[in-house]
């Protein structure tokens, strides 16, 4: 579904990430793993078009997508839910939900979708119409998932969904991530809890330095003594 060739992104003079390749099979969960300023939130920024490539191929279902506005990315089935939620504070949240869908016309089906995120969230249907800016961190992170679902995604792009959250929280979050992926949404996480990553996802990257330094099923990267004394403090 996805085809990265060569992908470069810099920050001025500074390379962020150096020409790294890798792909995403349809039906997928792949996670992309590695320490802070390892170049993986850059990364997901110009797959979703927030940042300009400063080269190489972004290739999905086929099509070259490395000179689309983000907006069109989002009619073509892919949604970010970024790092730092991104809600918007002073809309409710059945608000924030509709902007996710602010490219659909279908009004039924999307207040289905809306049902749906609620039944994902309980929690999110019992403060339907509390300000976004007055929920928890968590309750934020539930919004911005449920808001990139909303679009009706075939790929999710989520960027350290676990961020500052509480362990029980983080559960809660990975709970529905995992029943996105199982039912068929083809899903690429950043995530620096690599442990949890690997657990939910089939494959893994791990980034170095904006370059991707090593790659395999995550039950093999789980047990790999390089990985396990880097990233899960083994």
């Amino acid at each position: 579904m996805l085809e990265v060739t060569g992908l470069r992104v810099a920050y001025g003079g500074i390379q962020a990430v150096r020409g790294i390749t890798f792909h995403v099979n349809q039906g997928e969960m792949v996670t992309l793993i590695g320490a802070n300023g390892a170049g993986k939130t850059s990364t997901l920024k110009a797959l979703a078009r927030l940042l300009n490539a400063a080269g190489g191929s972004v290739r999905y279902c086929g099509k070259e997508i490395s000179t689309l506005p983000p907006h069109e990315l989002v009619s073509e089935g892919i949604a970010l839910v970024p790092e730092g939620r991104g809600v918007f504070p002073r809309m409710s949240i059945v608000e924030n939900l509709l902007m996710g869908a602010y490219s659909r016309r279908d009004k039924e089906a999307i207040n289905a979708d809306s049902e749906r995120v609620f039944s994902l969230f309980p929690r999110l249907k019992e403060r339907s119409q509390q300000l976004a800016g007055t929920l928890s961190g968590g309750e934020q992170q539930m919004l911005a998932i449920g808001r990139a679902l909303m679009s009706r995604p075939k790929l999710l792009l989520l960027d350290e969904p676990s961020m500052g959250l509480a362990p029980l929280m983080v559960q809660k979050i990975f709970e529905v991530i995992r029943s996105v992926a199982d039912a068929g949404m083809t899903v690429l996480l950043v995530e620096q809890n690599a442990k949890l990553a690997l657990e939910v996802s089939q494959r893994g990257y791990v980034m170095e330095s904006g370059e991707i330094t090593l790659t395999d099923e995550s039950t093999k990267l789980l047990a790999n003594p390089k990985v396990r004394e880097a990233y899960l403090g083994e």
